[in-house]
């Protein structure tokens, strides 16, 4: 700094490469030398971001939180961001030498001034916090975890209004290992994570602080990770945010935050601000950030044990809820009265039709096309087709066909003509149930005149191919004891799978093959009559609960596919590529969470990011869809339809085709995932992304705003 002049890269070189500890010392040395005050000669030297950053590096931690504070709550207004960020994340001694160092800078008490700042329910929480007395013990009563969720439970959603003393009190006050416990009890008994609670029960920035708490007591890493990414994300940076999260966590966790913001995020947050920012304070960023993650392929176990958290978490059962719920005063004919009445003459009342087939059930609209046909003699589809047009046109008609029509229709049109729609093709395959599989299969079969595994396996290849027809597969399950014509009897083998080895049943005849079993080797059965037998065609994936020691050496299959088992086995690649689909594809939901957990304490990695890393293309998109349909489908489908709203233009293909088809099956808790995942609700989203009649009819499929 003396002369003319700065060298900036000798600064930030030499400070972002000391601790915090030995900046201090620095401090003082050069107080010693010189005489002088380092920190305001930085402050004379540098300029705008850079300087901030530089000067926020070279304060102790509880006085750079004590500014942080100071600055939020003076002049007019009050940055309240920046204080629910760093009293719900400091620990009880932070908070203490915060109140200390805010008293001896600034010679004021730092509760009173907050309190003097503040008001309501979110200034009696701050006061909470300031105090520093959040319970440290890791032992854990399992009464009180139960009473504490009960507790909360009744505080918001059992009672009229809400108690926000009690919210108060717990959030406050007991230790993390508890709360993490009673996060999941609530879960159980409310069918809701707890979050979602404090967005129903609670408001303004009190929501937002007990937001922060929850959020923390999870998990700091993925916390100030989404702090990270909201700084930068959209138009312009919020400085301020990202200059106090990389000093106050560079000594603490940044190595934990990286890597939940690449797993979270898909990107690294060495590129994230590389992309963002510029200059000297690009660079002294980057430095207190310490690498690319993105190259480097490490890992760290904060992610693991999130990752693992949040398999554990997925195995909770929750009530799937729809949005469409089957109309109580249903009359068919006077719907289809209402209906011709909308369409006949001069015009056409879109709003009539709306009413009509959004608010009533698949099975209500398939009377509804019945009762039409019976009344006027007409194709209730072809007049709506004539009448409609547009993105109100496809989403009417689909809602009109059976979910397994509608789904048929889609696969047709996504490996019909020119190309191949990958992403639908994954969408639907990865997602349907054993049921839903079968009566596609039968659908498409109906429509179409082909078989679905036949169109698959002509218009995709390789192993994306072999994905997709192993999900497309029907199986067949004995229910009673035969005679069989070589080996005597069927005697014992009810509910064991058979699998198909014939597209088409000639003349009443099948070639069915028993799936292998631990006691039962394949066994061939050909020709068999199909009336002689009980057979029921499911989907391909298994049913049952998990299976513990299958479900590790699954897992072993899973790290050694994937390149990160300690040890290989003698497998052939082929042979073990086999195996890793096979699990994937067929595998019950249970035991694949359970898989997937061993996975982790195999590798230190989770599931998806390894697959993301390691793979690419289409097979990769599919393997990733089925691992997020089986850690939580609603949040696939939230993530899906967020995807087709954000930035320029509106995938309305993607939109109609989720909206009709999870408005009866879990529409409810997508919007749940939704408002959890990107702090805005899906009603909103589609209210300010699309227009006119379709915006009318989707909200309506919507349901409601969050």
């Amino acid at each position: 700094m003396k002369g003319f002049g700065s060298d900036k890269e000798a600064i930030l070189d030499l400070i972002t490469s000391r601790s915090n500890k030995q900046r201090v010392e620095i401090c003082q040395a050069y107080k010693s030398l010189y005489g002088k005050d380092l920190i305001a000669d930085l402050k004379y030297e540098l300029t705008g971001k850079f300087e901030r950053l530089i000067v926020s590096l070279m304060r102790p931690p509880a006085y750079g939180d004590a500014k942080e504070i100071k600055d939020a709550i003076s002049g007019v207004g009050t940055d309240e961001k920046c204080l629910i960020e760093i009293l719900a994340s400091r620990t009880n001694q932070e908070i203490h030498d915060l109140v200390a160092a805010y008293k001896d800078a600034y010679e004021r008490d730092l509760e009173a001034d907050i309190v003097g700042d503040t008001s309501g329910h979110f200034k009696k929480m701050l006061v909470v916090l300031l105090q520093g007395a959040r319970e440290e013990d890791d032992v854990v009563s399992e009464d009180l975890v139960q009473q504490d969720a009960k507790d909360l439970l009744e505080a918001g959603e059992l009672k009229w209004g809400t108690d926000e003393a009690q919210f108060i009190y717990i959030l406050g006050r007991r230790s993390r290992q508890h709360l993490r416990l009673v996060f999941d009890e609530y879960l159980k008994i409310a069918g809701k994570p707890i979050e979602r609670s404090i967005r129903g029960e609670l408001s303004g920035d009190f929501e937002k602080l007990m937001l922060a708490v929850v959020k923390c007591i999870r998990s700091k890493a993925e916390y100030f990770a989404e702090r990270l990414y909201k700084a930068m994300k959209g138009l312009g940076t919020r400085d301020n945010t990202l200059i106090r999260i990389m000093v106050s966590r560079s000594e603490i966790d940044m190595l934990d935050i990286r890597e939940v913001f690449r797993t979270k995020y898909e990107k690294s947050l060495y590129n994230m601000i590389k992309e963002d920012t510029s200059g000297e304070y690009k660079k002294a960023l980057l430095k207190l950030c310490g690498g690319d993650d993105d190259a480097a392929g490490e890992f760290f176990p904060e992610a693991a044990q999130v990752a693992y958290r949040m398999w554990e978490l997925s195995a909770v059962k929750v009530e799937l809820r729809g949005t469409v719920q089957p109309a109580g005063d249903f009359n068919d004919d006077g719907d289809a009265q209402v209906l011709r009445k909308a369409m006949k003459g001069l015009g056409t009342d879109e709003g009539a039709i709306i009413e009509v087939v959004t608010k009533r059930s698949n099975a209500q609209r398939q009377q509804i096309l019945k009762a039409y046909k019976a009344h006027y003699g007409r194709d209730l589809m072809a007049d709506l087709k004539s009448e409609l047009s547009g993105s109100l046109a496809k989403l009417i008609l689909g809602l009109m066909l059976t979910p397994a029509q509608y789904d048929a229709k889609q696969l047709r049109k996504a490996v019909e003509g020119a190309g191949t729609d990958e992403s639908v093709l994954i969408e639907i395959m990865a997602t349907r149930n054993n049921q839903e599989i079968r009566a596609i299969n039968e659908a498409y079969q109906e429509a179409y005149h082909k078989s679905l595994e036949d169109d698959l396996s002509s218009d995709t290849s390789g192993h994306f191919k072999r994905i997709l027809v192993s999900l497309a597969l029907v199986r067949a399950a004995l229910t009673g004891s035969f005679p069989l014509p070589a080996t005597g009897s069927a005697e014992g083998l009810e509910g064991q799978w058979l699998e198909r080895t014939e597209h088409h049943c000639l003349a009443g005849q099948c070639c069915w093959t028993l799936s292998a079993t631990p006691s039962l080797g394949a066994r061939e059965m050909s020709p068999l009559h199909l009336h002689d037998f009980c057979i029921q065609p499911q989907g391909n994936r298994d049913e049952g609960p998990e299976n513990p020691t299958q479900a590790h050496e699954d897992a072993k299959v899973v790290a050694e596919t994937l390149k990160l088992a300690d040890v290989s086995s003698n497998d052939s690649s082929d042979s073990l590529e086999t195996r890793f689909l096979s699990i994937l594809c067929t595998r019950s939901y249970p035991h694949l969470r359970r898989v997937f957990q061993e996975f982790i304490k195999m590798t230190n990695h989770d599931v998806e990011h390894a697959i993301k890393k390691r793979m690419s293309g289409d097979v990769r998109d599919a393997f990733v869809a089925i691992v997020r349909s089986v850690k939580n489908k609603p949040a696939f489908f939230a993530d899906k339809l967020y995807k087709s709203m954000k930035g320029a233009g509106t995938d309305e293909r993607t939109l109609t085709r989720i909206m009709i088809s999870r408005s009866e099956i879990d529409l409810f808790n997508i919007r749940g995932e939704f408002i959890d995942l990107f702090d805005k609700s899906l009603h909103h989203m589609i209210e300010k992304d699309t227009s006119g009649d379709y915006r009318k009819a989707l909200l309506v499929l919507c349901g409601g705003e969050d």
